[in-house]
C-alpha cells in the first residue's frame, strides 16, 4: 500500500531549530518527526512510502538511507521548487501511481488515529476522504448532513468559500482538517481536469473539486491530534 508523508516544508514555526535542519528531522524523544510518522504507517501495512523533500533535502535522504524502516521508500526531490500540498501531490504522480487510493501525511502531525480504520471509511466513489475533528480553531471545513465537503470558512473574519456560491455556514457542520486524508487515484484525472498548476493547496483544489466529486468527511472517535509544527506543541510532545 502507498502513502506520502510531506516533509517538504520549510519548518518557520519552528526556527531557529530549522535553519540547521528540515523540520523532518527536528527530534521528539530518542528519534525525529519523520521517524514516528514512518513507524506509524509501516505498522498500519504502508509498504511503499514517499517522502518529498526540499528544505535541507540532502539531510532527509541521508537519514532514509541510514535507517530501515521496513518499507520501500521513494523521495520526491521539490528542490527546485517548493510546491506546496496540492502540487506535492500533483509532482509524486509517478511514484503515487496504482491501481489502489492512498494515504497522505503531515508530517508533523502525532495523533492516536487508527490507520486502519480510517482506510476502511473510504468509499470506491469518493476523490478524497478527510480525517477532520470538532477541534477549536479558526478555520473549519464545512460538511453537509451526508459528509460532503460543501465549503470553508474562517470564523474570525467571516470569510466563506464553496463552488456552490452563497452559503450560510451555520447549516453546516464545521469540522477542522487535520492534515490526513485518503486519496483515490482519479485525483490526477481531477488535476488535469481543472489545469491546476505546479504549485498549488490542497485545500484550493478540494474546494473547487467538492462541487464535481464526493470529498468526505471521516470522524474518528475520541481522536487525540497534536499539530508539533508549533514550538509549544513541540514542548508537549516531548514530555508525552
Amino acid at each position: 500500500m502507498k502513502a506520502m508523508i510531506f516533509a517538504a516544508g520549510l519548518g518557520t514555526r519552528l526556527k531557529p531549530l530549522t535553519d540547521t535542519m528540515p523540520k523532518a528531522l527536528v527530534p521528539v524523544g530518542d528519534k525525529p518527526l519523520l521517524a514516528h510518522v514512518m513507524e506509524k504507517l509501516v505498522g498500519a501495512g504502508y509498504d511503499d512510502i514517499v517522502v518529498n523533500v526540499h528544505h535541507f533535502p540532502d539531510q532527509i535522504i541521508k537519514y532514509l538511507a541510514d535507517n530501515d524502516f521496513g518499507a520501500r521508500v521513494s523521495i520526491s526531490d521539490e528542490r527546485d521548487l517548493l510546491r506546496e500540498t496540492g502540487g506535492g501531490i500533483k509532482f509524486a504522480k509517478p511514484l503515487l501511481q496504482g491501481t489502489e487510493p492512498f494515504l497522505v501525511h503531515n508530517v508533523d502531525i502525532f495523533s492516536n488515529l487508527d490507520l486502519k480504520w480510517f482506510r476502511g471509511q473510504h468509499r470506491p466513489d469518493s476523490l478524497a476522504t478527510l480525517l477532520v475533528s470538532e477541534r477549536k480553531t479558526q478555520r473549519y471545513l464545512l460538511f453537509d448532513n451526508d459528509g460532503l465537503l460543501r465549503g470553508w470558512t474562517n470564523i474570525a473574519t467571516g470569510e466563506v468559500r464553496s463552488p456552490l456560491g452563497a452559503i450560510d455556514p451555520s447549516k453546516y457542520r464545521m469540522l477542522a482538517f487535520s492534515g490526513i486524508h485518503y486519496i483515490s487515484q482519479g485525483i490526477f484525472a481531477a488535476f488535469d481536469r481543472y489545469g491546476f498548476p505546479e504549485r498549488f493547496s490542497i485545500m484550493d483544489f478540494y474546494l473547487r473539486a467538492c462541487a464535481d466529486y464526493p470529498i468526505r468527511a471521516a470522524v474518528f472517535p475520541g481522536l487525540n491530534l497534536l499539530d508539533v509544527g508549533k514550538p509549544e506543541s513541540l514542548e508537549l510532545a516531548r514530555k508525552v
